[in-house]
């Protein structure tokens, strides 16, 4: 099959500032960017590039009004490094009765909940 998926598209009040969250929380970079819309994409030559989706942030009116529809799981190597990391760049940890799983469910500058999954164990690596 040709088709894949070329970008997820994040709505945002702000797409400057969920790009550069984003970016610093990948170790992503800015790829494309204009009145409207900022693209992000992983650095070349890292194993993600040309295989992950871009993230494009596109300027919206209307706020976030609800749990999101679609969310990133991101898998570190170390949960708690990664969620302390994460909260110094302006996520911060949100219940959506997720009760007491072993994954952190964080949202974004704008309220965008994602997901910080414990490491793989050896054996699943």
């Amino acid at each position: 099959m040709s088709l894949r998926i070329q970008c997820v598209t994040v709505d945002a009040a702000d797409p400057d500032t969920l790009a550069t969250f984003w970016a610093a929380a990948l170790g992503w970079r800015r790829t494309y960017e204009n009145a409207h819309e900022i693209a992000i994409e992983p650095p070349e030559g890292s194993p993600e590039y040309g295989v992950s989706p871009d993230l494009l942030f596109v300027k919206v009116p209307d706020a976030k009004g609800s749990k999101n529809r679609l969310h990133l799981d991101l898998r570190p190597t170390d949960q708690a490094a990664e969620v302390s990391r994460l909260e110094g760049l302006g996520a911060r940890q949100v219940d959506i009765g997720q009760g007491e799983p072993s994954w952190v469910v964080l949202a974004d500058p704008e309220g965008n909940e994602f997901c910080v999954l414990r490491p793989l164990a050896p054996q699943q690596v």
